[in-house]
């Protein structure tokens, strides 16, 4: 029996060693490694927008209160008040202020105003606050006008309620009468401010001049509205008039004096 077991296991060594050896195992396929990539670009970023600030409150817009960086032209129109010889006021904000700029009003001044023996009270930026204080501290001594033009409140818009800003014109008005009572006054509507129709700007202007027209009695102070001398026919407030959709150019200017030429020349006979 040994022998026999023996001798198979002789013939199983034999038929291994004689067999082929086994092929190897396929190599796996070569995938080709993929070129790396270059970074996506980052996305554009949004531009932040800053919103406009709100314009900061003001007291009631009758309580008298001048910027003190206002105090020197206050101090030159104390000079010229003094001075006398004046006929014709113009009082306001920078929209009147700007009459004396060579690239916008002056040009229009020195032809139709200034042979009118014109004077202008106008600062850049005042309110209602500001010219009620200016006209209650000395602008109003030293002469005696014939006519006192009004145009004022666009600097108030958002900063004090429609009727308040109102009520600061008319404050005005009555210290035109007060200290000047020779004079007649003619107020003029708050000029159209923002380039669409559809501005926010436009029915705070519109509802801020029904107010002032009532100031008028027809006698001694009266009202002229020419806002829409300014606008295109839609309604659009042009940059060839008003390029920052605010203060007249020189082309502006001239078509607020001629809207006012004939009427100014009346009131002051």
């Amino acid at each position: 029996m040994r022998v026999l077991l023996l001798f198979a296991a002789g013939v199983l060594a034999a038929c291994q060693a004689a067999a082929p050896p086994a092929p190897p195992a396929p190599a796996a396929p070569q995938v080709a490694a993929a070129a790396p990539q270059a970074p996506a670009p980052p996305a554009a970023a949004t531009p932040a927008v800053t919103p406009r600030p709100a314009p900061a409150p003001l007291p009631s817009a009758t309580t008298p209160q001048l910027s003190e960086r206002m105090m020197p032209r206050h101090t030159e129109f104390l000079t010229v008040a003094k001075a006398g010889n004046i006929d014709l006021l113009f009082v306001g904000d920078s929209i009147t202020d700007f009459w004396r700029q060579e690239q916008r009003g002056k040009p229009e001044w020195d032809e139709t105003w200034a042979p009118l023996k014109a004077a202008n009270f106008g600062i850049s930026g005042d309110t209602t606050q500001g010219v009620l204080w200016r006209m209650q501290n000395g602008e109003l001594d030293g002469f005696k006008a014939k006519l006192i033009v009004l145009m004022l409140g666009t600097n108030n818009l958002r900063r004090n309620e429609i009727a308040d800003i109102a009520a600061g014109d008319a404050a005005i008005v009555a210290e035109f009468r007060k200290r000047q009572p020779q004079a007649k006054v003619l107020v003029l509507g708050v000029f159209p401010r923002g380039a669409a129709p559809d501005n926010d700007f436009r029915p705070m202007v519109k509802e801020l001049n029904g107010h002032l027209a009532k100031l008028a009695d027809n006698k001694s102070v009266f009202y002229l509205d020419i806002g829409d001398k300014f606008l295109a026919a839609d309604g659009t407030l042009t940059t060839d008039i008003m390029p920052d959709g605010l203060h007249p150019n020189l082309k502006g200017y001239g078509i607020w004096a001629a809207a006012t030429e004939a009427q100014v020349k009346e009131l002051m006979k």
